[in-house]
């Protein structure tokens, strides 16, 4: 069996997205009638029509294909010479294939897509725009980027300038944009600009963009610091042509801080405490010289002697209560700190907050207390009596008072063996005092409230065991 095959043309050209056709033209030399089937092979082959795809020859006779070649516009279309080949299969003697071979010539074409990437950017210094380029023609892109606006308000900078894309490729230019002109005040303003791709031997592609400039400073904001600034010279020039000569012949009054706070024997001024037996004693009047003082260990509630305690080096309740008076001076403060067994002073606490220790079973033998706003305070606690007949303690021989404000309270002992406070009472010079407590083995007591001198605040009760744990107090 023999077969003789021809291309007519063997070499042929297209454009992508047009077609061409080449006439395959073969003879039966064999001695059997036989029937060829055609197949298109190579890399043009899913662009190649064949028409017919079968033929039947008789011995000594020729007959014709055509071949037509429709490559799409795409990048897929690969420019240049482009090698394809059809399969011939008879059907008679499958064996003997054949497979004439012809040259595609795809013609190049370019075409280029850009846009950016967001198409406004905003911004007071700066703005940074990306310039997408696709490649979607058939050979490989050289192109430059350039950018202009009009007014000249913005200058490039471009990265990278030149690029080369290969078909069917994108490549990513990444663009800042500097306003020439900063705009400290008003509102914001649009600058059109163009980016434009440059081909050699071609027109520039333009793209274009916006980029809105915003203002460094917004425009109320211009307007406040000028009404501020001429408020401002204004009130200079005034206190300059008129300054206000205050005088006083008020003189200072010597005052007796244990008649001026201290809680003194007689009825209006005795604590009242609730719920105490009827021997239990009344704190003893203020003296003005007192200081913080220890329980005393005799019987009864009048045997107690006062330990002088030395104030510590440490943040105290007056430096505590001084700062907080800085942020609101027209306010009313307390700070307070306690002599926890086993600890030492803790830190200050104000207005509320807990001092002491909830649930670890450590006694409060000391209070550090400082006021603002109240005119002073002065204050007395029992303490533990290892004594005691009568189940309670005994009351601390006499008041400490202070009658500014600001300055350092100290009521109880810091002693290595000082007696634990089991009440506590205090009162102020002006407006209200409150307080709750917490004793060993007991829930927080509800909040109690007073007025001020010759009113008392009592926290805790009279029972001997009941050390006080934690406190809370305000103003």
């Amino acid at each position: 069996m023999s077969l003789w095959t021809s291309l007519e043309p063997p070499s042929a050209t297209v454009d992508p997205g047009g077609s061409t056709r080449v006439r395959l033209r073969l003879r039966n030399t064999g001695d059997v009638v036989d029937e060829y089937r055609f197949e298109a092979v190579g890399p043009v082959a899913p662009w190649t029509r064949v028409e017919p795809q079968t033929l039947r020859l008789y011995p000594g006779t020729t007959g014709t294909v055509d071949l037509t070649f429709e490559p799409p516009r795409t990048p897929d279309a690969t420019a240049g010479p482009n090698p394809y080949a059809v399969r011939i299969t008879p059907t008679e003697h499958p064996e003997a294939t054949t497979v004439p071979e012809g040259n595609l010539t795809i013609t190049p074409f370019t075409e280029v897509r850009a846009e950016l990437v967001p198409p406004t950017v905003k911004g007071r210094f700066r703005g940074r725009p990306k310039l997408a380029i696709d490649n979607i023609g058939n050979t490989k892109l050289t192109a430059s980027i350039s950018g202009s606006d009009h007014g000249d308000h913005l200058a490039y900078d471009i990265h990278p300038g030149n690029v080369q894309i290969e078909p069917g490729r994108a490549a990513f230019v990444k663009t800042t944009l500097k306003p020439r002109r900063i705009i400290w005040f008003g509102p914001k303003e649009q600058r059109p600009y163009t980016l434009s791709v440059l081909r050699s031997g071609t027109n520039p592609h333009p793209v274009e963009g916006t980029y809105l400039q915003r203002g460094f400073l917004p425009r109320w904001l211009a307007t406040f610091f000028g009404i501020f600034f001429a408020l401002a010279i204004t009130f200079a020039m005034l206190w300059i042509a008129y300054k206000p000569q205050v005088g006083t012949g008020a003189r200072p009054k010597p005052v007796e801080a244990g008649n001026a706070l201290t809680p003194t024997p007689s009825a209006s001024a005795a604590p009242v405490i609730p719920a105490a037996p009827a021997t239990t004693s009344a704190p003893p009047a203020a003296d003005s010289g007192a200081a913080a003082g220890g329980g005393g260990s005799g019987g009864g509630g009048g045997g107690a002697k006062a330990t002088v305690t030395a104030k510590p080096k440490a943040d105290t309740a007056a430096t505590a209560v001084k700062r907080l008076a800085k942020s609101d001076p027209g306010g009313r403060h307390v700070c307070y700190r306690a002599f926890v067994f086993g600890v030492g002073w803790q830190k200050p606490v104000c207005d509320g907050t807990l001092g002491g220790t909830v649930g670890q079973g450590r006694q409060v033998t000391a209070l550090n207390i400082a006021v603002y706003g109240v005119d002073g305070s002065a204050g007395t606690a029992m303490v533990h009596n290892p004594g005691s007949t009568n189940g309670q303690g005994s009351w601390l021989p006499k008041w400490t008072a202070i009658v500014e404000d600001g300055k350092d309270n100290y009521v109880g002992s810091t002693a290595k063996d000082a007696p634990y406070m089991v009440t506590f009472v205090w009162n102020v010079g002006a407006g209200q005092l409150c307080n709750t407590v917490k004793q060993v083995e007991q829930d927080w007591s509800g909040q109690v409230c007073n007025d001020a001198r010759p009113g008392l605040n009592t926290a805790g009760n009279f029972s001997n065991t009941h050390w006080i744990e934690a406190i809370k107090l305000t103003v």
